[in-house]
């Protein structure tokens, strides 16, 4: 059983003064693993008072000086990259593959923000007037259970790289992999105060980032609803926001597209991260006029898929990350049924042979209508929808008629027609006949998923205030 007594507060490990106790899981067998003693208000005021103090020197460091900090950040996480591969795969359940790239991504997005900086034009001339960026303050930087070290690492890169110091609540459900990042941390020898990293619910320590006076900024990740109220209480104090939050992404297969390279790459999108991903490609729009063919291939698409055992690398799905998720995404599929989609592949239950796992059966729906509850609301599990249209405005319609707005693909032959189709698609990111990222590209979605950009100067710049001087 593995205990988590310690949080980070001014370069220091500090004992947390909450109390409260939070069962860490295995979701690949339902076993408790440990537990983590959680952060309560008054450690959360302790870290914004550290960041508070350590802010003014910070934010006077030259270009050079936050570029070093960031490559000790980088050598120590790389450092770690086994251990942080372990906790992954342990505490959240990412199948092999996925692990990996997640466990390797700490790195490669704080080399994308060391690059970012280096390039960042942070004085303008505009006529008599010279235009500063200037760093903000205190960043709060929140980040979800579905690839925690990442988001710290990414966050955390952007506001030091601004000149900004920071508040991190991770998720509490990713204990492991936020002691592992905080070590690596400490090795880096970043200043105290610079980064202090606060384990607790969002109901106590998020609550009070949200709402204090000295927090100028906030960096959230996570579900639509909790985005909705930290922009709430973010309006008292007029802190910036950016939130990163739900989706709903179509898929759209043009009918010139081929279905050997369509349905590969849309399952891919469909099932990324074991489907607990806000970019996952859960509706996917097929041409009435080849509808049959493709729910053939989709479903046996789908039927190859393996879920189970995120340690076996035969196995492409692992578990959802709590049994209260599993919950979610079973109920989500008994709903499509009842409101008459038809089930193609997988269906209630468990996989077989997968004890008492929290996996879930890669599941496809037909018949799906836009206006079901499986189109339109989030589940964030291995559920697809197939959704038929008549033509490409049809298709641009539907894929348009949704809360969200995050991410898209679009699939076919012709490449200016499908770039025409993405040209029409409300989404933050659409990609062509390519599941590729471009890391240094802004990253952010329209209506419910989101306000703001992270990644590139965007997200460098979404840490910034311009200030005008005219002489």
């Amino acid at each position: 059983m593995q205990s988590v007594e310690h949080i980070s507060i001014n370069g220091e490990w500090v004992t947390p003064q909450g109390t409260e106790r939070f069962d860490l899981f295995n979701p690949a067998t339902g076993d408790v693993t440990g537990q983590v003693r959680l952060a309560n208000e008054a450690d959360a005021l302790n870290a914004i008072a550290a960041a508070k103090a350590a802010f003014p020197a910070w934010s006077q460091t030259r270009v050079g000086e936050r570029v070093a900090a960031l490559t000790r950040m980088r050598e120590a996480l790389a450092a770690c990259e086994e251990e942080l591969l372990q906790a992954i795969v342990q505490e959240y359940g990412a199948p092999a593959a996925r692990a990996v790239w997640m466990a390797r991504y700490p790195v490669a997005v704080i080399d994308q923000v060391i690059s970012d900086l280096q390039q960042f034009v942070f004085t303008s001339q505009v006529g008599h007037a010279r235009v500063e960026m200037t760093p903000l303050g205190v960043a709060g930087l929140i980040t979800p259970w579905n690839s925690n070290a990442g988001f710290i690492c990414g966050k955390l890169a952007a506001a030091l790289a601004a000149g900004c110091t920071a508040v991190i609540k991770p998720s509490e459900m990713s204990a492991w992999q936020t002691q592992v990042v905080t070590r690596a941390l400490h090795q880096a020898e970043l200043p105290p105060g610079v980064f202090n990293i606060v384990t607790g619910r969002g109901e106590v320590v998020g609550e009070v980032m949200s709402r204090h006076p000295d927090i100028a900024k906030i960096s959230f990740t996570g579900s639509t609803m909790t985005g909705k109220a930290i922009l709430r209480n973010a309006a008292d104090t007029f802190k910036r926001v950016t939130l990163e939050l739900g989706g709903k992404s179509p898929i759209l297969i043009l009918d010139d597209a081929d279905p050997a390279t369509a349905v590969p790459l849309a399952i891919q999108a469909g099932f990324i991260n074991s489907g607990q991903a806000c970019i996952a490609g859960t509706r996917i729009l097929v041409p009435n006029s080849r509808k049959a063919e493709y729910e053939a291939a989709l479903a046996q698409a789908v039927a190859s898929v393996k879920s189970g055992d995120p340690h076996d690398p035969a196995n492409d799905i692992g578990p959802m990350v709590s049994e209260k998720q599993w919950q979610r995404v079973q109920s989500y599929i008994r709903l499509g049924q009842q409101e008459g989609a038809r089930v193609l592949a997988g269906g209630e239950g468990r996989p077989e042979n997968s004890g008492q796992g929290w996996f879930v059966r890669p599941t496809l729906f037909t018949d799906v209508e836009n206006t079901m509850r499986i189109a339109r609301e989030e589940i964030f599990g291995p559920v697809l929808s197939v959704i038929g249209y008549q033509d490409d405005a049809h298709a641009v319609a539907i894929a348009n008629d949704t809360d969200y707005g995050l991410s898209a693909l679009v699939l076919g032959r012709d490449v200016e027609r499908a770039q025409q189709v993405a040209a029409q698609i409300h989404a933050g990111r659409v990609q062509v006949n390519t599941l590729a990222h471009e890391a240094g590209a802004p990253f952010g979605g329209f209506k419910h998923s989101g306000i703001g950009r992270e990644m590139g100067r965007w997200g460098l710049a979404a840490f910034m205030e311009p200030k005008t001087l005219v002489m």
